[in-house]
């Protein structure tokens, strides 16, 4: 360790310590703005892969938090943590019932239920089809 400290060459540069901005003085975050039909769509996919676990946690307050756990990507080195979901998307896809939460876990403080995609039921056709009537000749 301390022949690292001699050697300039081998030492790192650490990033320094950034201060965060007053809540009040920061600008509207994404979460705030009106759900985009590309950010549902992806939250959809996410939440119907099935490499990664999606749970909604319910907390005693009634905040709800969407979250998922993601993946190592061999190509970054990213991932093997759990990231947040937009809870406004999580709810629409809930409330037109996109999606369905499991059996619940409760905790003292909090519920957490499995998110998954509803399951598809095939729609009636629109019409019924038109059979042509076979006649029987005599």
């Amino acid at each position: 360790m301390l022949a690292t400290v001699d050697r300039s060459t081998t030492l790192v540069d650490l990033p320094t310590v950034r201060r965060r901005r007053a809540r009040a003085a920061a600008v509207p975050s994404p979460a705030a703005a009106p759900a985009s039909p590309g950010t549902t769509a992806d939250v959809l996919r996410i939440i119907a892969d099935p490499r990664t676990p999606t749970y909604v946690t319910v907390f005693a307050s009634g905040r709800r938090r969407y979250s998922y756990w993601r993946p190592i990507d061999p190509a970054t080195g990213t991932g093997g943590c759990y990231a947040a979901l937009p809870t406004a998307e999580c709810d629409e896809l809930q409330a037109s019932g996109r999606i369905t939460l499991g059996e619940p876990v409760v905790d003292p403080n909090r519920t957490t239920y499995r998110v998954r995609t509803a399951a598809r039921v095939p729609q009636a056709p629109a019409r019924p089809a038109v059979t042509p009537e076979r006649r029987r000749v005599a």
